[in-house]
């Protein structure tokens, strides 16, 4: 048990001995009182739980319930400073006058009022907390809260690409996946440009996120989430995530870094897809077909099935030909990955 579990059982410990004693002299006559000691328990218990609960609720939240069961509990002072009396008249009756006095009457005041400030509170700044996300299918705060995997903000570049769907499709990745307002309304823009490829690719977005939506096991939250003070798209995914608590999944260079120096994680498809290719060490034989030629002089290019780019010593004469190679060295950058290679044998038709 940790020291945080210690000071709570110390915690409802001390509740219960406090409400057996303060209960005592009234129930009991004695000095301690085994129902005052079940309710001080009580109590206790639900203030920890109370303190496990709230932990995860934005601090904005919890001020405006704190504020408002504090005006609440005022509410209920001065009323029981005006109705009090009256309870306690002796025509109501002494056990009545007794029990409106010091018991359950301002306690049941105390109590309701109260709690209806709190409840007033929490949703006047509700909207300070979350952000006004009434189109966040499941509730923001599910979302935000990270229930089950935590919460991936879907970029416009990931959508594009394509990838992601088929990578649901493995299983690996699951969970809740963000989609703001904005990032839809960029790719429909996109879905309508004029340019033919431009609307080819926004309309195989609009078509990747139907397909994700209909998989199993994966939940497409649309967000109405915005920050008109910031213009820039990939600014208000990096705001959207901070507030959030999410991660960020993107094909963009500039995003991925501008993400991460703010302290933002980034789940980037292109250094998935580097960190799956199969490792080619220095020594090892392939078989390419020289596509085109180099940058340098006599050199010539081919490409592996995943797109890793192959370059070959002396093989500008033997474009279009299959050649056998010998790896020479593999240089690994952000952009991706190449091998060097120089020719093993004569190529073959």
């Amino acid at each position: 048990m940790n020291n945080g579990w210690l000071i709570r059982t110390g915690f409802v410990l001390l509740a219960a001995l406090l409400g057996g004693t303060v209960f005592a002299p009234r129930w009991t006559g004695g000095l301690i009182s085994l129902h005052g000691i079940v309710v001080g328990a009580f109590f206790g218990g639900a203030a920890v739980l109370a303190e496990r609960m709230v932990a995860r609720v934005p601090p904005v939240l919890l001020a405006g319930a704190g504020l408002g069961a504090t005006v609440g509990i005022g509410a209920a002072g001065l009323l029981l400073l005006v109705v009090g009396p009256a309870l306690s008249h002796p025509v109501m009756g002494e056990g009545v006058g007794a029990w409106s006095g010091w018991g359950g009457g301002r306690l049941g005041a105390v109590l309701l009022l109260g709690y209806l400030g709190g409840v007033i509170g929490s949703r006047l700044t509700g909207g300070i907390a979350w952000g006004n996300t009434p189109r966040l299918s499941g509730g923001a705060v599910a979302a935000a809260q990270g229930a089950g995997p935590g919460p991936k903000i879907l970029d416009t570049s990931v959508i594009i690409d394509g990838r992601i769907a088929d990578l649901c499709e493995t299983g690996f990745i699951e969970g809740n996946f963000i989609l703001p307002q904005f990032i839809l309304q960029e790719l429909q823009h996109i879905a309508d440009s004029s340019d033919s490829l431009k609307r080819a690719r926004g309309r195989r977005g609009l078509d990747v996120l139907r397909r994700v939506q209909e998989m199993p096991g994966i939940t497409v939250r649309i967000v109405d989430d915005d920050f008109p003070q910031i213009r820039e798209v990939d600014a208000k995914v990096v705001a959207l995530a901070k507030k959030l608590g999410a991660k960020i999944m993107t094909n963009d260079l500039n995003l991925n870094k501008v993400a991460s120096l703010q302290g933002v994680k980034v789940l980037n498809i292109n250094e998935l897809s580097n960190a799956l290719r199969p490792v080619v060490l220095p020594g090892e034989s392939l078989r390419v077909f020289v596509l085109k030629e180099g940058k340098e002089a006599g050199q010539g290019v081919a490409y592996l099935e995943d797109g890793t780019m192959v370059v070959v010593d002396d093989a500008k004469r033997l474009i279009s030909k299959y050649v056998d190679v010998i790896v020479t060295s593999v240089l690994q950058t952000t952009a991706g990955r190449m091998i060097f290679t120089k020719l093993r044998e004569e190529p073959q038709e």
